[in-house]
């Protein structure tokens, strides 16, 4: 894997399939994929929104109105179910992890969908594949 950034959708579905790919030949235990923090994830002092994938799920924070937005975004994709969440009481959010049994295309698709419809980013946001 050469690129570990991209901008526009093509692109960033493109470097998560680069990326899921690089985590199968390397055996890593998983890919995180980032975005660069915005001002009101500065704000709320959580950081940039993340993804992982590992074992055909991914993992990520949401917090309650993410959570919303991704149940509704998981009905558009029948090759996902929500399998676990977990809200820890010293928490702001719940964790969730969501079992994905389909092609990395399908899997880059879904990322680059909770990145701008969960987690808010604009279309042109920069995707980040930070652990692979």
């Amino acid at each position: 894997m050469t690129r570990f950034d991209a901008a526009d959708a093509e692109e960033r579905r493109r470097l998560v399939v680069d990326a899921l790919a690089a985590h199968r030949e390397r055996g890593s235990p998983y890919v995180t994929l980032t975005t660069e923090p915005d001002g009101a994830d500065v704000e709320l002092e959580h950081g940039a929104p993340w993804v992982q994938y590992f074992d055909d799920t991914l993992a990520l924070d949401c917090t309650d109105e993410e959570l919303e937005r991704l149940k509704a975004l998981v009905r558009d994709y029948p090759s996902a179910t929500i399998d676990e969440l977990v809200t820890p009481e010293e928490a702001a959010g719940t964790h969730a992890r969501v079992t994905v049994r389909t092609d990395d295309d399908r899997v880059a698709q879904l990322v680059d969908d909770v990145f701008t419809a969960v987690y808010g980013r604009p279309d042109d946001y920069r995707l980040w594949a930070v652990e692979v």
